[in-house]
Order: C-alpha cells, then structure tokens, then sequence
C-alpha cells in the first residue's frame, strides 16, 4: 500500500468518528447552557447533531491538513457553540458546568465506541483488521484524546473555563483573562505537543480513560466471551 491509499484509509476509517466528536461536543455546550436557561445556541440552530453546523472550514478541515504535511500534530477546533454567560440562572457556576459537557460527551461516545469494539470482536469475533472494528477503534481513541486534551486548564479550552468557575471571583476573572490570547495558547500547545511536552499527560489521560472504559464494559466482555 503507497502513502496515498494510506492516507484515504486512514482518512476514511476517522471520518465518521471525528465529525460525530466534535459534534455532540459542540452540542453539549449548547444543550447544557440551554438547561441552565441561556437558548443562544438554539436560537441559531446549533443544537444540531449534524455536522455540518458545527465545522469551521478552516479549524476543522484546512488546519489539521496543513499541521500533518508539516509533520506537526493535527489538531484542529469546530465552530464554538455560542453561549451568553449572562443569561445563566448562576453564570459563574454554571460556566463550569457548560465547559465540563464537552468532554463529558467525549467520554459518553468514547465509551460508545468501545462498547461497539467489544460487540464486535468479542461478540461476533471479527478481525480486527475489519473496518467496523478499526472505525470503532478510531472512535473510542478519538474521544478520549479530545477529552483529554479539552480538560487542559487553560482558556479557551473547556479546562480552563472549569477552573474559570471553579475559583474565588477576584482571581476567575484575572485567570479568564488568558482567553483572549487564545490562539498563542493554541499555537504554544501544538508546539509543546510537537517537542512531547505534553505527551506524558495526554497519553497517560487516554490510558486511564481507557482504562475506565474496560471496566465498565467488563460484565459485557465477560457475557460475551
């Protein structure tokens, strides 16, 4: 197989877990913030499953492609769900709160993904050179990277709007303040990423994650086997 043909599996077996993670995610957001009576991201239509509301041509399809032929880490980001912070019924709790459903819908398909790996090669024992047990593969790694990288404490990721809601009031608002230098936080992760400054934590995060994942899936396995 040439580089080519790898690079359309590999883009192909991703696909479908990468748009439906960055979707329930920016989701989420919006969802959570809807309940806690901000309907900004309803309004304009983001509470959508469909992806395509959620991409930014740019973050989501042009950045990630450029930092792979630089050899650089491929991150990318989606359309942020619009929320007023204001009109949450508690705005400095809540924030916490609305930031923390990203990554916990991360954790929820991650988790999916999983399940769906186990039904297929302990249930109906495929390869697992199969595309349905790659995808799924894909999916639940997929997840739990960008759970793991979201929980980062540092704004605009989700991690740092929880510890945003999470501090006394005086020192949130100094720490929110680092929001907007957000792209140089952007750029300075993916070089940390670049040089391994971050691996320890991103992949130990994964590995734990996983970990969780096998757990509760165990008594399923365990039927299975």
């Amino acid at each position: 197989m040439n580089e080519t043909d790898s690079l359309i599996q590999t883009i192909t077996v991703y696909l479908i877990p990468v748009l439906f993670a960055i979707s329930l995610h920016e989701a989420a957001h919006g969802y959570v913030a809807r309940y806690f009576g901000d309907p900004t991201a309803a309004n304009e239509g983001r509470l959508s499953l469909n992806p395509l509301r959620h991409i930014d041509p740019f973050g989501t399809i042009a950045l990630p492609l450029i930092l792979s032929l630089l050899h650089l880490p491929a991150l990318g980001y989606a359309k942020p769900v619009p929320v007023d912070y204001g009109r949450l019924r508690n705005p400095k709790k809540q924030m916490a709160l609305v930031a923390a459903a990203g990554p916990a819908a991360n954790f929820a398909m991650g988790l999916g993904w999983m399940t769906l790996w186990v039904v297929l090669v302990h249930g109906l024992n495929l390869d697992l050179n199969n595309f349905f047990v790659a995808m799924s593969m894909a999916g639940y790694g997929v997840n739990s990277a960008m759970c793991v990288f979201n929980l980062i404490p540092l704004p605009p990721l989700d991690g740092g709007r929880i510890v945003t809601g999470i501090l006394p009031l005086p020192l949130a608002r100094q720490y929110a303040q680092i929001e907007r230098y957000g792209m140089y936080v952007f750029i300075a992760l993916i070089l940390m990423m670049q040089f391994g400054l971050l691996t320890d934590f991103l992949v130990g995060g994964m590995h734990i994650l996983q970990s969780i994942f096998r757990i509760l899936l165990t008594p399923l396995i365990f039927l299975l086997s």
